[in-house]
């Protein structure tokens, strides 16, 4: 049932955190772009979708730790220090997502949206430093799960022989 549990896990790991790390990265250059053609609903469809794949995927990614600890229960491992590192650092990594990337996406998006439509000012469009802060943030994300996955693989101390 361990290794059941331990292929659920990665499993949802890659599924969920691949596609928020590619759609999010993405996402403040085509934000760019889009801004650069004020008016064009087609430059703004790329950002929506990368948008609505990082919202989805978030959610998908709440299987991650479900399956984390129930393999980490069966392996009887849940007070190793790695473990609980790697636990805190997914805890940051879901609360800048939540919390900061997904929201900037949001307020970028709205933004393009409304400068699209006429109703804004080309002053209210995207700033570069709005889409660099994003950029910056979802480099945290990135490196927040890069730094979980070395710790997952690694191990230190672990004696599993998973």
């Amino acid at each position: 049932m361990t290794k059941i549990l331990l292929i659920l896990h990665v499993l949802a790991a890659v599924i969920a955190v691949g596609p928020v790390t590619a759609a999010g990265s993405m996402f403040p250059a085509a934000a760019r772009k889009a801004a650069g053609a004020p008016g064009s609903a087609e430059a703004v469809a790329p950002v929506r979708l990368l948008h609505r794949i990082c919202r989805v995927y978030a959610v998908v990614g709440l299987a991650i730790p479900v399956f984390g600890f129930a393999t980490a229960s069966s392996l009887h491992v849940l007070g190793s220090p790695w473990l609980i590192v790697s636990i805190v650092l997914t805890s940051i990594a879901a609360f800048v997502l939540a919390l900061l990337v997904l929201p900037a996406q949001a307020a970028v998006l709205a933004s393009l949206a409304d400068s699209n439509s006429g109703a804004v000012p080309a002053a209210v469009r995207p700033r570069r430093a709005q889409t660099q802060r994003l950029a910056a943030l979802t480099g945290i994300f990135n490196l927040l799960w890069a730094t979980v996955t070395v710790l997952m693989i690694v191990r230190p101390g672990s004696t599993t022989g998973v």
